[in-house]
Formats: C-alpha cells, sequence, structure tokens
C-alpha cells in the first residue's frame, strides 16, 4: 500500500529533510515531505498529521438543495475531490453544489437507486481512497479523517457503525434497530464477520477495493452488499465509531420493511453464491457513467 503517515511538523525524531526543502510551517498540500530520503506529496491534516493519498468524496443527492450547505460545510479542507451523483433532482440541488464548491464534479444518474448512484459515483472517482457521504446531512465530514486514518494504518476497508463503542445514532427507530441487529447477525453467522453495524452508509476503502469485488445492485441494500462482498474477498476491514444525526431537512425514501426484505435477499443470494464468488475473476465496477461537469 503506497501510502504513510507521519507528522506534518517535524519532531526530534524525525528523519531530516532534504537539502531546500520548503519548511513544513508553510507547506500547503502540494508541499513536499520526506520519508528518509523518498520525497512525497503529501496533504496536511493537521498540524501533526499528513498523508499522501488523494481523497474522494462521493455524495449521492436528489433534492437535496436545502442539505448541501451543512454537508459541504463540514468536509474537510484537505479532501482532493467531492463528486455529487444527481439523481434528476428537481430543485437546485446542482446549482447549490457548484456555488458551495466551484469545482465540484457533478455526475448525472442514468438509472434509479442509492446503489447505481454509488457505483456511478465511484466510476468517477480519481482519488486513492474514496469515501462515502450521504447528502441528508446525518453524517459529520469530520470524521472522515477517522476513516482516512483507518486506511493509512493498514486496513482495506474502513466501516462506519453506530453501534461500536464511540458511536451513536439520532435517527433510528425501534424496528430499525431491531431489524438491523438481526440481519447485522445473520451476515457475522453465515459469513464470518464481526460486524456491529450493517445498514450504514458511511463508509470509506481503497479504490483498489473494487477490483475484488462486483457491485450490481441499485437500491439501500448497496451497502450490505459491499460489507458481505469485502469479507469475502478476505479484504482488512476496520470499523470506525461515527454518529448519525437526524436527516435537516425533506423526507427520507428509507423504508424499513421494504428495504429490510432486499437486505435479507441479498444475504440468501451471497450466501448461496459464497464458494463461486471466490474463485470468479473480480469484473469490478459496471461501465462508467456519464460525467457533465
Amino acid at each position: 500500500m503506497s501510502s504513510f503517515l507521519r507528522p506534518a511538523v517535524p519532531g526530534p525524531h524525525d528523519p531530516p529533510a532534504l537539502a531546500g526543502a520548503p519548511e513544513p510551517a508553510a507547506a500547503a498540500s502540494t508541499a513536499t515531505a520526506t520519508l528518509g530520503r523518498i520525497p512525497a506529496q503529501y496533504r496536511p491534516i493537521s498540524s501533526h498529521l499528513a498523508i499522501t493519498p488523494p481523497v474522494s468524496v462521493v455524495i449521492p443527492a436528489m433534492n437535496e438543495a436545502e442539505n448541501l450547505p451543512h454537508v459541504f460545510g463540514t468536509l474537510p479542507e484537505w479532501i482532493h475531490e467531492v463528486v455529487l451523483v444527481d439523481g434528476n433532482s428537481t430543485d437546485a440541488t446542482v446549482d447549490v453544489a457548484r456555488e458551495l464548491r466551484p469545482d465540484v464534479k457533478v455526475v448525472k444518474q442514468v438509472g434509479k437507486g442509492k446503489g447505481d448512484a454509488l457505483i456511478s459515483g465511484f466510476a468517477a472517482c480519481t482519488g486513492d481512497i474514496i469515501v462515502m457521504v450521504d447528502a441528508d446531512g446525518s453524517a459529520d465530514g469530520q470524521e472522515i479523517v477517522s476513516y482516512v486514518s483507518a486506511l493509512v494504518g493498514g486496513a482495506d476497508f474502513a466501516k462506519g457503525s453506530r453501534f461500536a463503542n464511540g458511536g451513536g445514532t439520532d435517527d433510528m427507530t425501534p424496528v430499525r434497530k431491531l431489524g438491523n441487529r438481526i440481519l447485522c447477525g445473520i451476515v457475522n453467522a453465515k459469513f464470518g464477520a464481526r460486524y456491529t453495524d450493517l445498514c450504514y452508509g458511511y463508509n470509506a476503502f481503497w479504490r483498489h477495493c473494487l477490483e475484488s469485488i462486483t457491485l450490481d445492485c441499485t437500491g439501500f441494500e448497496i451497502e450490505t452488499l459491499m460489507n458481505i462482498r469485502v469479507v469475502k474477498a478476505g479484504l482488512r476491514v476496520q470499523e470506525v465509531p461515527s454518529h448519525e444525526y437526524l436527516r435537516i431537512h425533506g423526507v427520507s425514501n428509507l423504508s424499513a420493511v421494504r428495504d429490510g426484505l432486499r437486505v435479507l435477499r441479498v444475504i440468501l443470494k451471497e450466501k448461496g453464491v459464497r464458494r463461486a464468488a471466490r474463485s470468479a475473476p473480480a469484473t469490478g465496477l459496471n461501465s462508467p457513467r456519464k460525467v457533465v461537469s
């Protein structure tokens, strides 16, 4: 894995910089740091932390114009790019996104559903790390540093969990909580996983992981499918505690019963093809979708 984790400001035990290298205190995201005697591009996250890999954030959105100012406002300044997948919004979602972040990459969704939107967004990413963030304001973009830290620390897939120690949720009914617990237990028992949360959309992973899994579903069950297939592919998964907040504006399209049944069907289907999936060659993403900006 071509990344490293090191202080942005050298300490007494850090290796000396190359002659003529710029002072770290004045370095921007394109400044040059050194690891031993090998120069590497790094992007400062804080005064004590910097990374080399560029980070892409994928945000699927449909009629989320009112929520985008909050969502974009929580994103760290050091991320490489924001990919907004517009699900044919009838409000000013795209205009607001471009006003907030002129360099935003807008992908027009061809199909329907959250899974289809994410697949489209992943295909448009150029960063080494991809982060999935919902557009309803329920996720705190400042948590991205925890996900990235897990990845540069050795994980392939950083899975957000509302029920890991330090996580939480303000937006889950008792019925949804029970369903999530039952479905999570089934996945753990059937696939040898050790998840504390299953149906949560705040995750991050190295882009190369897409070569090991095939994403071929269109709805909210996309998160469950990814969680199962990364385990089946033998990838290293680390849970990251995350807090889910209430949606700020609008109404969610999530249906506990309908989407719960779709998740269950995915689990049962994946169990039936477990051995074949491990031996078959990975096909990765579907064909790239159209990027309009």
